[in-house]
C-alpha cells in the first residue's frame, strides 16, 4: 500500500458503517456522531448458506458470490440511511499477521515497502507479487531499531469480498481484519489501554487468535485453528502467558479482555475461569459501550456486544488497513 494510497484515505470522512462477513453470517452496523460521542445507530445480521464462504489465507474464500451479496444486500437494506461507503472486516483467518523487525527503516516508502516485502516472501504460502500488504509501527527495540506488525493476505482473496460487496451496492474503501480492530476497539474506548500490558483473546468458532499490547502497540500476536473447545484456548493462553514472561520481559498483565466469548454460550464461564486461572488475572468482556452509545432500541446482550466490537474499532481506527482509498496494494 503506497503512501499516495493512504493520503487518499485520510483525505476523505471515514465511511459510517462497516460490514464484517464471517463462514456463517453477514452484519452491518452503523455509528454515527452525536455532539462529542458517537451513537450506535443500526445494527443488522444475515445467516449465510453453508459453505458459501470458507475464510482461509491460500485458497479460494467466496464460493458462492449471488448468496453473499444477497445476504450483504438483505442486512444494508436494514441500514438506514443506506451506507455507500463501507469498511469491509474479514476473518484473522484471511491474513498472515507477522512482527517483523528491522535495524534500519528507509526514509522512502517505497524502499520500506520493498524491504517489508523481501521479509515476508517466506512467511506467505503464496508468490508475495500476489499479496496485499499493510503494517503499522510496533515497538522500540534495543539499539533504535523498530518492530512492524504487518498483514499479507492474497490479492484476488480480498478482491473476492470486495466484489461482493460492489454487486450489494455499497463501495468497500478499507478492508482488514477482525483482531487488529478489536485492538482498536479497545484502545478506542477503554481509558487506560495505551499504557501497561494487556492480553487480547479472540476467540471464534473455527480459530482463536491472542494479541499482546505493551503501551498500546502490538507485541506478540498469534493465531491457531480452533475446534471451539475450551481446553484448546486455556491450553492457548497459557503458552502466549509464558513466553510473554520467558521472551517479553512481561511480569503479569495488567488487564485480560476476551471477545467472541458468547459464541461459547454456557461454556463462556468455563473459558472465562480457565484462562484466568492460567494467567491469574480477571477476565473482562470487550464492552464497546465506554466509548460508543447504543440506542434504546438496541438490546446491549453479550451476542451483540461480541457482534459489534470488531466494527467499532475499524469505524474508530487511527491505522492503514489491508485496502485502503483503492484495490491495490
Amino acid at each position: 500500500m503506497s503512501e499516495s494510497t493512504i493520503a487518499r484515505w485520510f483525505a476523505s470522512p471515514p465511511p459510517p458503517a462497516a460490514v464484517e462477513v464471517s463462514a456463517r453470517r453477514v452484519s452491518v452496523i452503523a455509528i454515527a456522531p452525536q455532539g462529542s460521542s458517537r451513537v450506535l445507530t443500526a445494527q443488522a445480521s444475515e445467516p449465510l448458506p453453508e459453505g458459501a464462504v470458507t475464510p482461509a489465507l491460500n485458497g479460494s474464500n467466496v464460493h458462492d458470490q449471488a448468496a453473499l451479496a444477497g445476504a450483504l444486500r438483505a442486512a444494508l437494506e436494514r441500514v438506514s440511511p443506506r451506507p455507500r461507503r463501507v469498511a469491509l472486516i474479514l476473518p484473522d483467518t484471511v491474513a498472515k499477521v507477522s512482527l517483523l523487525r528491522f535495524e534500519k527503516v528507509p526514509a522512502r516508502s517505497q524502499d520500506f515497502e520493498q524491504l517489508v516485502r523481501w521479509q515476508m516472501r517466506k512467511a506467505v504460502p503464496f508468490r508475495i507479487e500476489e499479496a496485499q500488504l499493510s503494517w503499522i509501527e510496533g515497538g522500540e527495540v534495543a539499539g533504535g531499531g523498530r518492530e512492524y506488525l504487518v498483514l499479507a493476505s492474497r490479492r484476488d482473496v480480498v478482491e473476492s469480498y470486495e466484489q461482493a460487496c460492489d454487486a450489494a451496492g455499497v463501495y468497500a474503501g478499507l478492508v482488514d481484519i477482525a483482531s487488529t480492530n478489536l485492538v482498536n476497539a479497545v484502545l478506542a474506548t477503554s481509558p487506560g489501554a495505551s499504557t501497561g500490558d494487556w492480553l487480547l483473546v479472540h476467540t471464534a468458532p473455527d480459530y482463536a487468535t491472542l494479541v499482546v499490547v505493551r503501551d498500546g502497540r502490538v507485541i506478540f500476536y498469534r493465531n491457531r485453528p480452533s475446534d471451539g473447545g475450551v481446553h484448546d484456548i486455556g491450553d492457548l493462553v497459557h503458552q502466549t502467558a509464558m513466553y510473554f514472561e520467558d521472551r517479553l520481559g512481561g511480569t503479569a498483565f495488567d488487564r485480560v479482555v476476551c471477545a467472541g466469548g458468547s459464541a461459547y454460550g454456557a461454556e463462556a464461564d468455563r473459558l472465562r475461569r480457565q484462562i484466568e486461572e492460567r494467567v491469574g488475572v480477571r477476565v473482562e468482556p470487550l464492552d464497546v459501550r465506554e466509548g460508543v452509545t447504543l440506542r434504546d432500541r438496541i438490546a446491549a446482550g453479550p451476542d451483540l456486544l461480541d457482534a459489534i466490537a470488531p466494527a467499532v474499532g475499524v469505524l474508530l481506527r487511527d491505522r492503514p488497513a489491508l485496502a485502503a482509498g483503492g484495490r491495490t496494494a
